[in-house]
């Protein structure tokens, strides 16, 4: 029998809060919340339990579910796909040239995300969305950028049941598919563990909203994490932010 405890927002009476997770947040001028799951112990752990249930715009993390569904589409040939550069020079260097599938990824770049998503075509994106249950599952804030209008949103709770589903390959994604994600996502492997993540950024009516999403492979168990910050100032330090947050939380609980 399924536990009630795979809902989203399903509190244990396991479940740990930790206010004292607040220092992190408070010690870059910012408000937010952290999820993680403990897949052994099938425990969460959260700071600000009422905000982790919020729903926000996914900005980029939103290229988790737009790879799968470009690749489950044939949009996305596979691994050696290239996203060309259309010679449109973009403030991010980065972006500037032709990028396979991973590089696209871990850069975040958006026109070729929204490329791929005109291509995807609104029926079958609204179709996946719907499909997966992808927070509000709104995409009608326009093809090529309905998950940085603020009409698609999803919560930090959602974000991490949607990799626990991905991790286990209970999307409904051919197998291929989410090996291939999973794939792209990795950022760190050593001898200690393996981190796979994805960042997101976005800034709407003088508000900016970050978030670091993913999970960790450490002594044979997986734990599933989901940062969301949110700050009206223009702090420089904001984009570190999200990132030196969560690792500082990880390190703590022995993770890193």
């Amino acid at each position: 029998m399924i536990s009630v405890c795979l809902l989203p927002n399903c509190v244990s009476a396991k479940d740990d809060v930790k206010p004292e997770f607040k220092k992190y947040f408070d010690g870059y001028d910012v408000k937010g919340t952290f999820v993680l799951y403990d897949s052994s112990n099938k425990k969460f752990t959260r700071y600000n339990p009422e905000r982790a249930k919020q729903q926000f715009t996914p900005a980029s993390t939103f290229k988790i579910l737009n790879s799968l569904i470009g690749l489950e589409t044939g949009e996305i040939s596979g691994e050696d796909y290239i996203f060309k550069w259309s010679g449109q020079k973009y403030g991010n260097e980065n972006w500037n040239q032709d990028l396979v599938l991973r590089d696209a990824f871990q850069f975040s770049c958006l026109p070729c995300y929204q490329d791929l998503a005109r291509r995807i075509g609104e029926p079958r994106m609204r179709k996946w969305v719907e499909k997966v249950g992808y927070g509000n599952k709104n995409i009608s804030g326009g093809i090529d950028r309905f998950w940085i209008a603020d009409t698609l949103r999803i919560s930090p709770n959602e974000q991490v049941n949607l990799l626990r589903k991905l991790y286990k390959n209970k999307l409904p994604f051919s197998n291929e598919n989410q090996e291939l994600v999973k794939k792209i996502m990795l950022v760190e492997d050593n001898s200690k563990y393996k981190l796979y993540t994805k960042t997101g950024l976005m800034t709407f009516e003088n508000k900016k909203i970050g978030w670091y999403v993913g999970f960790i492979e450490q002594n044979e168990n997986v734990y599933f994490f989901a940062t969301n910050i949110e700050t009206n100032t223009d702090d420089e330090n904001f984009i570190p932010a999200r990132i030196e947050i969560t690792k500082q939380i990880l390190k703590e609980l022995k993770l890193l």
